[in-house]
């Protein structure tokens, strides 16, 4: 039987304060930085997940999301890539609807079932933005999942599926549309979601043979808390005994991959035989029947969901955030003349750049980043092994803080960092407070944005402080 054999997930560091929002709001929700992107995010997740997993015995990855930074480029290659896995698996992207974490995952498990492959990441991760005031921008929050789909070493059976399809213009974005758009409330939740949700759910539970006594958990991604609780009662579920809770008081609603990150947050309750529900929605809804097996617990050391919410910083200020999501500029940002990208420098360098690979000398053993052709130890030439650094534990050996830089980062913290096992690397530093920053701190690398021009983003690797 094909399903669940390890999962993973991000929630980014920073947490807006509703009450920054909105006087009297109550909760937080979770932003990224202004270097993350639903591609970094993704690699962050996909990343957990493969804790501990063979990476060259996988055979494809499958992203969804509603906010890729691109409209015409794959996304999953550049997150294939930044995870070192290998080139010839199958890649492709899902997007354009909130159910595009449960088609990918679909597909995964047919393409497993059918095998024509046997391990299969699904990656899911969105950074959706409601225009200010409105309710959107209170609930929407950040964040990724990632689940391994594979037949031997299951952790979580998936024995049964049903999906509707129902055109409606509820909640959209256009091609040029920044802000979520959507119709009157009631007739979105009404003739939308509630009766599109009911009707799938009702049918998979009929389809498996099951009633909704016999579920341990229902993981259901609704568009608000009172929608949530709404739609529990009316499929027969218990909301404080049987239902995942939501998560909007302390997360928020994280688009395409929200069902993903509640699954992982039920995996990493659930026990042996517990029997799992899942249902997403977005034009038309999805839903399968989960079942935990005795490798649940054999998954290995991940942050999951729990550790990414529980560390964690607060923003206060109403206009930081604005300022992240480039809504809000104090000053124009410094552009070098005649650009800083280049598509075939880019190219040549891949390796360095996405995996962060680095140079191991066959002579002396020694480490060293970026590559180059005489080991800086032994001085032997054309001698080395490629080294992925990207998940490597270093610490810092000195820092720097420059204050000439645009408000938005200011100060940049540039950190020379030791990895363990050997080599050293100049790194931005990110997610930090300078304060806190001292020589032998311990950090790990993140993939984040660098900069944006040219019609391209140029990714690669920062330090930040770990999360545990």
């Amino acid at each position: 039987m094909a399903g669940i054999t390890s999962y993973g997930a991000y929630v980014p560091l920073w947490r807006l304060s509703r009450e920054a929002i909105m006087k009297g709001l109550r909760g937080e929700k979770s932003i990224r930085n202004f270097d993350e992107d639903s591609t970094t995010m993704a690699v962050a997740a996909a990343i957990d997940c493969l804790k501990g997993k063979d990476r060259a015995a996988i055979d494809g990855l499958f992203f969804a999301t509603t906010t890729a930074p691109y409209k015409e480029k794959q996304i999953a290659t550049t997150i294939a890539a930044a995870a070192d896995l290998r080139q010839d698996i199958i890649t492709a992207d899902f997007t354009n609807s909130l159910r595009a974490g449960t088609a990918a995952l679909r597909a995964a498990l047919d393409a497993v079932k059918a095998g024509s492959v046997k391990q299969m990441l699904v990656v899911g991760a969105d950074c959706r933005m409601g225009a200010p005031g409105t309710d959107f921008e209170q609930n929407c929050g950040d964040g990724a999942a990632a689940l391994l789909i594979g037949d031997s070493g299951v952790a979580a059976e998936i024995n049964a599926w049903h999906s509707v399809s129902s055109e409606i213009h509820d909640v959209w974005r256009r091609d040029d549309d920044e802000f979520i758009r959507a119709w009157e409330d009631r007739f979105s939740y009404s003739k939308g979601y509630l009766n599109t949700v009911t009707q799938t759910v009702t049918a998979m539970m009929e389809k498996a043979g099951i009633g909704p006594g016999d579920v341990a958990r229902a993981v259901i991604a609704a568009p608000t808390p009172r929608i949530h609780g709404e739609v529990s009662r009316k499929l027969g579920f218990d909301p404080k005994t049987q239902v995942q809770p939501h998560l909007f008081d302390i997360m928020g609603n994280t688009g395409a991959a929200y069902p993903l990150m509640l699954l992982v947050a039920a995996l990493e309750d659930a026990q042996p035989g517990d029997r799992l529900l899942l249902n997403s929605y977005g034009n038309g809804s999805d839903a399968l029947v989960l079942q935990a097996t005795g490798q649940i617990g054999e998954t290995g050391a991940r942050r999951g969901m729990k550790v990414h919410l529980e560390t964690k910083r607060i923003v206060d200020d109403y206009r930081i955030y604005l300022q992240w999501r480039g809504l809000l500029v104090f000053e124009a940002q410094p552009t070098p003349p005649g650009g800083l990208l280049s598509a075939s420098a880019l190219f040549r360098d891949r390796n360095q750049v996405y995996p962060l690979h680095g140079l191991k000398c066959k002579n002396c053993g020694g480490v060293h980043y970026p590559p180059q052709r005489v080991c800086p130890k032994c001085r032997s030439k054309d001698r080395f092994d490629e080294e992925r650094l990207s998940d490597k534990m270093g610490k810092i050996y000195t820092f720097s803080a420059d204050n000439l830089c645009s408000r938005r980062e200011a100060p940049r913290v540039t950190a020379i960092v030791d990895f363990e096992g050997g080599g050293r690397m100049a790194t931005i530093m990110t997610d930090r407070v300078l304060e806190e920053i001292e020589v032998g701190m311990p950090v790990e690398m993140s993939f984040r944005k660098l900069v944006s021009q040219d019609g391209m983003h140029n990714y690669g690797w920062k330090s930040v402080p770990l999360r545990s």
